[in-house]
């Protein structure tokens, strides 16, 4: 028997959530033919057959979490040799079984009398979530009780799949990386023209202010110490949909038209609703643009994911009292909020970047 195991899909990725196979145990399948398709943080991806020939065995359900590496498809002895055009490679070695994950113990350690463990069987009841009041971290009849109760007006555990997994584990990361700083200001728009392309006036005002402060538009790697400036402003757009939050990349912003911008990105946003977006289009921003105004709030502490060193929030528009030429105005206005890495950005090229961002966005086109 040779096993097929799941290639490296690039970008670092360690694992990919199974969604669809197109095969069962006994086909006889053909080089190319699809054999499974497979969600990473990244898009739906479609791996197809590495060999012509048999078979024998299936690793894993739809659902199943996969690590690279690991058996995806176990061929019969005649199965063909022709590598075909995969992205990865037809393991012919010795058989690598997926990687066991450990569980936690019970109680995080805390003491568990046999008569309270067995009244959180029957309740169902995960005794690590239980909060323990008993005498020496003790968990009693009652911190089980009270845990079920409160338990019962949720929903199922669920375990998080696909983007949403992804979020989780790149939050944590950014979080446990950057020093972020935030800076936050109000650009007055109540002069823009009728029905103006509020993200499009965004991303080329980030492309004025990248130019007056390069040090934003820049990617710092920690591990080596080593920060590089980027000419070219590659721009990631934050883009809500149902199974999470993904962020392609709208290129070379600068130097692009108006129309050009706004095709380009109702492209990429339609693709990346779909997950039908090609993973090339989601790598290698140099500065991320969240638009969440478009859904609510003024102003955020927003997460800058490595290597970038600052992503760009927008509030929602609103009418606002103001001081206008010495007279009270109600005027229109759009919460901007710069959040920015304090490890390799300084204060003053954060406020610069701001002044020159809000100017550029009040301007009068």
């Amino acid at each position: 028997m040779r096993q097929f195991t799941l290639p490296d899909l690039g970008e670092g990725l360690e694992e990919a959530e199974i969604v669809t196979w197109y095969v069962n145990e006994g086909d006889h399948i053909v080089t190319d033919q699809p054999l499974v398709s497979v969600e990473t943080d990244k898009a739906v991806v479609e791996i197809p057959a590495p060999s012509s020939g048999r078979i024998a065995r299936l690793f894993g359900a739809k659902g199943d979490i996969v690590k690279v590496g690991a058996p995806l498809v176990e061929f019969a002895e005649d199965a063909g040799q022709d590598t075909g055009t995969i992205v990865g490679e037809l393991d012919t070695g010795e058989q690598r079984p997926a990687p066991a994950t450990a569980s936690p113990p019970s109680g995080q350690g805390a003491q568990v009398f046999p008569a309270v463990r067995a009244l959180a069987r029957k309740l169902d009841v995960a005794l690590d979530l239980v909060e323990a009041t008993g005498p020496g971290g003790t968990i009693t009849r009652a911190d089980v009780e009270r845990a079920a109760k409160r338990m019962s007006h949720s929903g199922p555990a669920e375990p998080l799949r696909g983007l949403r997994r992804a979020m989780a584990q790149r939050m944590t990361a950014a979080h446990a990386e950057i020093v972020p700083a935030t800076v936050t200001d109000e650009a007055d728009i109540d002069d823009w023209r009728q029905g103006e392309d509020v993200t499009i006036r965004l991303a080329r005002a980030i492309a004025a202010a990248c130019k007056a402060e390069p040090a934003l538009n820049a990617w710092y790697h920690s591990d080596t110490g080593e920060r590089r400036l980027i000419e070219r402003i590659d721009l990631g757009i934050a883009v809500d949909t149902g199974g999470g939050l993904i962020v392609p990349v709208l290129r070379n912003v600068a130097e692009r038209s108006v129309s050009d911008l706004r095709a380009g990105l109702d492209r990429l946003r339609a693709d990346a609703i779909a997950r039908a977006i090609p993973p090339e289009e989601l790598r290698g921003a140099t500065i991320t643009l969240s638009n969440f105004g478009m859904i609510g709030g003024r102003f955020a502490n927003l997460i800058i994911v490595p290597p970038q060193t600052a992503i760009v929030g927008a509030g929602r528009i609103s009418e606002r009292v103001v001081a206008l030429r010495g007279q009270v105005a109600v005027r229109r206005t759009l919460p901007l909020s710069l959040t920015f890495d304090h490890r390799v950005v300084t204060g003053g090229e954060a406020a610069r970047f701001l002044v020159v961002l809000k100017s550029d966005v009040e301007r009068i086109s």
